[in-house]
């Protein structure tokens, strides 16, 4: 038995320590939300401390357009984090055989992601495995050792922290399990300073250094630590912002509070950028700009509604707009409270039964796929966001207004309540 250190080391106060990293990240990055900067500085921290957690946060700094500073976000990671080392492309074996080596698992960072990934990359279904699978601890996959017909089959471990970079998207099963910065160009009234590797990588080593220290002496802390989500939080985002909450609360300061109001920021914001998740986005639009509290919705109101909403994709499927049939289509997919397709139904109204829908049908699914709605609005009905509040919709024009046939099909329905 070690006999404990009779001059341990002064405590280190992480929640200083954490803001000297966050200034070191400021003077070479632009990022797009302050939350970024809290998400970023909490990855780092963890990093060092990824044998005292179950599961890992995945981060992914991504950009429609080269030159967004991806590259010079894992540049500067590189330097804040133990054992890191950056491939812009590595097979699986090799991967395995990194997260296995002696000295503990590395920090990978994947430059370049979107060549393993992108819509010209080959069949790297491997590499996503070993990706996914390294999420959590425990994670392992099974592959053949040994030379020609002597092979035996062994299991390797791929626990380990990862930061991606790439321009465009990653597949959803790889983003559902990270945080999501979405990087952009800087404007000509932004500026940052020029990053040396021979003259700042030391001031990294030494942040990293420090970091390392201060690990050492929350580990246990960390370990043991049940962090409270934000209220909204559950299931995969929950999985992927625990470790940094806990490194938050160990850190203390304003860390506990910036965290957790970064983690609500970022996760709304990796939603609204989602694009494999056309069918929730339907659901939260639905939710949160077209029923807006209404009991039930004719569908030409809903189309007007949605098409009507210039930074949503409904206006381009496809290079079409949504119709009544895409509508049926994405809807269809989810259920109502009884188990039963969300389907259109009749709604009374004064001049016949045109098909729409109700929220009752739909409450199911918001409540089950849906983010915390971002606030419940004191009013009831907009003119963008026609409603029907127990009373009946009017097809009709108002009093004393006369359309031809031809208006009266493409007029979109009047709504009273």
């Amino acid at each position: 038995m070690t006999p404990p250190d009779k001059n341990p080391p002064d405590p280190i106060d992480g929640a200083a320590l954490l803001e000297e990293v966050e200034a070191f990240h400021r003077r070479f990055n632009i990022f797009p939300m302050e939350a970024a900067y809290v998400a970023t500085v909490l990855w780092d921290a963890h990093a060092h401390l990824i044998d005292a957690f179950d599961g890992t946060a995945r981060i992914a700094f991504l950009s429609p357009e080269p030159g967004s500073g991806k590259s010079r976000a894992l540049e500067i990671i590189e330097t804040l984090t133990p054992r890191a080392m950056t491939t812009v492309n590595a097979s699986p074996n090799a991967l395995f055989r990194l997260v296995e080596a002696d000295d503990g698992p590395p920090t990978l960072l994947f430059d370049e992601i979107d060549t393993v990934f992108g819509p010209k990359a080959g069949d790297n279904e491997p590499v996503r495995g070993f990706l996914n699978s390294g999420y959590r601890r425990g994670g392992k996959s099974l592959r053949c050792v040994g030379e020609g017909a002597n092979q035996t089959a062994a299991w390797f471990s791929s626990f380990c922290a990862v930061a991606m970079a790439g321009l465009g998207s990653l597949p959803d099963t790889i983003l559902t399990r990270s945080v999501i910065i979405r990087m952009r160009k800087r404007a000509p009234n932004e500026s940052v300073e020029g990053y040396r590797r021979r003259t700042h990588e030391k001031e990294g080593h030494a942040l990293r250094d420090r970091l390392g220290k201060w690990a050492d002496q929350v580990r246990e802390q960390v370990a043991e630590a049940w962090p409270e989500m934000p209220e909204g939080i559950s299931d995969r985002p929950a999985d992927v912002w625990e470790p940094l909450l806990a490194v938050a609360d160990a850190a203390g300061g304003a860390w506990p509070e910036r965290a957790r109001a970064a983690c609500v920021e970022l996760v709304h914001a990796a939603h609204d950028n989602d694009e494999a998740s056309l069918g929730i986005r339907l659901l939260t639009d639905l939710r949160d700009k077209v029923f807006c509290g209404a009991d039930r919705m004719p569908t030409a109101v809903i189309l007007e509604c949605l098409l009507g909403m210039e930074e949503a994709p409904w206006g381009d499927l496809d290079d079409k707009p949504i119709s009544s049939r895409t509508l049926a289509k994405l809807l269809g997919q989810y259920v109502t409270a009884s188990n039963k397709p969300i389907k259109p139904r009749g709604i009374r109204t004064p001049s016949g039964t045109p098909k729409g829908y109700y929220a009752e049908d739909l409450q199911d699914a918001w409540e089950r796929y849906c983010p915390p709605p971002p606030g419940k609005s004191a009013t009831a009905a907009t003119a963008a966001t026609p409603q029907v509040t127990g009373g009946e919709s009017v097809a009709d024009p108002a009093p004393g207004i006369r359309h031809t046939p031809a208006e009266s099909a493409t007029r979109p329905l009047r709504v009273v309540t």
